[in-house]
């Protein structure tokens, strides 16, 4: 990576953090471009030139968060049989949003938001990240380590919002509170329903 390619990463890395902030504190309506410019240190003609709108902006912050946490899926599930898998997925879910946790509350917030431009992305986002789930719960059914009647698709995303919503309220209300500890209560509800076979790595 040149020089030059590198000053727009990293200027590009600062818009979105920034933007992630604000959002966050405030919502999308009541963010302006200035505001953008203003908490990234960069001149509002810097967001326009590599953003075309606002819009644009906050769905490319989309595309990257999710990124970021579906390639943190992969990489957690790679080798590992399926119930070792499993609790890496809950893991990698968990560390994500302790580091992102304003992404992780606009993620939250969005999916309630259907009338968004960038609905239709943040749809198909939230499928590449629960297809890794997915995959991981059907190599489980058939290996006989999850119950054979699970519905795959269902479960993966019901243990992907499961961790979303248990990983904010850990952070908003008990912060002080191990990530192992908190770990260890999302496997037990994921093991009452997947009767999963008592194995150390999904045991909590």
């Amino acid at each position: 990576m040149d020089g030059r390619s590198a000053r727009r990463d990293a200027t590009r890395q600062k818009l979105f953090e920034a933007t992630m902030a604000l959002i966050a504190e405030q919502g999308f309506s009541d963010t302006t471009v200035d505001q953008i410019a203003e908490r990234a240190g960069v001149a509002k003609g810097t967001v326009y030139y590599n953003f075309a709108s606002k819009s644009v902006l906050f769905e490319e912050l989309l595309r990257y968060g999710v990124g970021l946490l579906t390639a943190d899926f992969t990489a957690a599930v790679a080798g590992r049989p399926p119930v070792d898998a499993m609790a890496a997925l809950v893991r990698a879910e968990l560390a994500f949003i302790q580091r992102y946790r304003s992404f992780a509350q606009l993620l939250l917030s969005e999916m309630w938001r259907t009338q968004r431009d960038w609905q239709q992305t943040l749809r198909l986002l939230r499928e590449e990240a629960i297809t890794v789930i997915a995959e991981t719960v059907q190599a489980g059914v058939d290996s006989g380590d999850f119950a054979a009647d699970l519905d795959v698709r269902l479960s993966a995303s019901a243990l992907f919002g499961v961790c979303l919503v248990v990983a904010l309220d850990w952070l908003v209300f008990n912060p002080e509170q191990p990530i192992e500890q908190v770990e260890s209560a999302v496997l037990a509800i994921v093991r009452s329903r997947a009767a999963v076979n008592a194995q150390p790595g999904f045991s909590g």
